[in-house]
């Protein structure tokens, strides 16, 4: 029986670890074909092995996504090796959390380098042959910082709302020709970059306590269930799914007030 994603062939960043390597596990599962982006060769190296995928279903490469030439040369290679890319999952992103008056221009620009720019490198590295084919879909990985603020923060929630900006504009850019892009809005997911931030605490135990007290069910997201999201996102369930995002926080941005 084929998955749910049979014909897909996704180029998927960000995936060593984490959200990205559990959306990998999804989509993979789905019948899916996957070339995985990373920076990071031996977290890469890992998360391939531990795969397990029949030859041919997965490929990989090291890359930096805020380089535009090796994205192109990722995507060809991606394109030789697992068939013409007809899916962009855009996942890679980075942490950079200070106040306005003190973040760095070296944090400002790491942070719109990979958190914007790297997805507008992938984005334009894949349309063409999406637009040529009659079609695809990119998903955007955002963020409720998208459309919330936490404070102190400070840039990471700025290039969140551009990312959300980058979908609405491809979306109505390229919608006649076929192409479908969306974003998924993660709240907190219990992944290593929540417990690198509980851990920049006094006590990273009473700073996880008081992060699950946040939410309406006591409890965060897990990336399993943040990549069962991507999976329907990026399949043909929704094909008039369009300039939208997806908010998978569990209510968390509908409270006023802490409950």
């Amino acid at each position: 029986m084929a998955g749910r994603l049979s014909g897909k062939r996704i180029f998927l960043t960000g995936a060593a670890q984490g959200i990205g390597l559990a959306i990998a596990e999804a989509c993979l599962a789905e019948g899916a074909r996957l070339f995985l982006v990373d920076r990071d060769g031996a977290l890469l190296d890992k998360a391939v092995a531990g795969l397990a995928a029949p030859q041919g279903r997965v490929g990989r490469v090291v890359a930096d996504i805020s380089d535009s030439a090796a994205i192109a040369a990722a995507v060809s290679q991606a394109n030789a090796e697992i068939g013409p890319i007809n899916a962009l999952i855009n996942n890679a992103g980075v942490n950079v959390f200070s106040t306005p008056l003190e973040a760095t221009e070296e944090e400002w620009n790491r942070n719109f380098d990979v958190n914007v720019k790297g997805a507008w490198n992938c984005s334009k590295a894949v349309l063409p042959g999406m637009i040529a084919s009659g079609g695809g879909a990119i998903l955007n990985i955002a963020s409720t910082h998208s459309f919330t603020i936490i404070p102190h923060t400070f840039p990471y929630p700025v290039a969140k709302h551009a990312l959300l900006g980058l979908t609405k504009s491809l979306a109505l850019e390229y919608a006649a020709q076929g192409v479908r892009v969306n974003a998924l809005a993660p709240g907190y997911v219990e992944t290593q970059k929540a417990i690198d931030y509980w851990n920049s605490f006094p006590d990273p135990a009473a700073a996880r306590t008081n992060t699950m007290a946040l939410h309406p069910g006591g409890r965060i997201a897990t990336a399993p269930e943040i990549a069962l999201a991507a999976v329907f996102m990026i399949s043909d369930e929704c094909p008039f799914m369009n300039a939208a995002t997806l908010v998978v926080d569990g209510g968390l941005n509908q409270l006023q007030h802490p409950v």
